[in-house]
This record gives C-alpha cells, structure tokens and sequence, in this order.
C-alpha cells in the first residue's frame, strides 16, 4: 500500500489491524454504535461483523493509540466496499472520520478501484449528512430483510 493514511499534524495513522487488536476493534465498534439501536429497532450489523475473520481478511485499518478509528473495506471487482466505519464516541470531533475516509480513498486507489461504495442504515440520519460533504452521492434507497438503507458510491478522481 502506498498511502498509510497517516495525519502528519497528529502523527496518528491508519493501519492494518492484527490479532491483538480484535478486542479494541470490537470495543471501538460497538461504542460507536450502540447509540442507535434503540433509534432502528435492531442491533446494527458491524455490530455482529465477525471481527477475528475481518482483520485475518486484512480487511479492518485502524487509527489512534489508544485505538479510536476503525475502518472495514472490501475490494468487490470495480469498486472498494467500505463496509464500517466507527469512531469512539470520546474521539468524535477530532477528525478521526475524515482520516479513516481519506484511508478509504487512497486504499480504493492504491488497489487500482476508481469508486467507493458504502450504505448505511435509512435512520442514521446524521450518516446522510455527513457523507456528501465527502463526496458521496445516493445510488439508492432499499430495504435489505431488517435494514432500511441508503447506497452510496463516490467516484474517484
């Protein structure tokens, strides 16, 4: 990979999580989301993504010492799936998201894929907000067995 993801004004950057780090990405994870599964009425999926497989996968990257970003992509033909993104609840406001979705870009690139995909559940409002401002545009709006979603895709320069 060419682009670590690093933040040169923090030091902190992002990189592939390993075995040890299953129980941080779990911890970050659901801290991130248990918020909302009141507001959706089912426990949200990165939730029970099975985090031991994922980072074997060398699918997870992470960011923050002690760990505050977490990141699950996966390259799908012409596109980069960003499957997760979650960051702590403390390190929210700190531009730990916007790191994590710069990785995503650089990493989509370094693997040679020019577009970004990624969903996110219909009633995490605050996610439709965030994700245009990143470039993001709506595919679609669907309805996956529990999951009322909306699919995004950004295209890479």
């Amino acid at each position: 990979m060419t682009d670590t993801g690093g933040d040169h004004r923090t030091g902190e950057e992002v990189r592939p999580a390993r075995a040890a780090d299953v129980q941080a990405v779990r911890g970050v994870t659901d801290a991130a989301y248990r918020h909302y599964i009141e507001r959706i009425g089912v426990v949200p999926m990165p939730m029970e993504a099975d985090h031991t497989a994922n980072v074997a996968a060398v699918r997870v990257f992470v960011t923050g010492e002690p760990m505050t970003g977490v990141v699950v992509v996966e390259a799908r033909g012409d596109h980069l799936l960003l499957d997760s993104i979650a960051v702590h609840p403390d390190a929210q406001g700190r531009g730990v998201g916007r790191r994590l979705l710069a990785f995503v870009d650089a990493h989509a690139r370094a693997l040679g894929l020019s577009e970004v995909r990624l969903y996110t559940n219909a009633m995490m409002w605050e996610n439709q907000e965030i994700y245009p401002r990143y470039g993001y545009e709506v595919l679609e709006r669907r309805v996956d067995g529990p999951y009322d979603r909306v699919h995004y895709r950004k295209r890479l320069n």
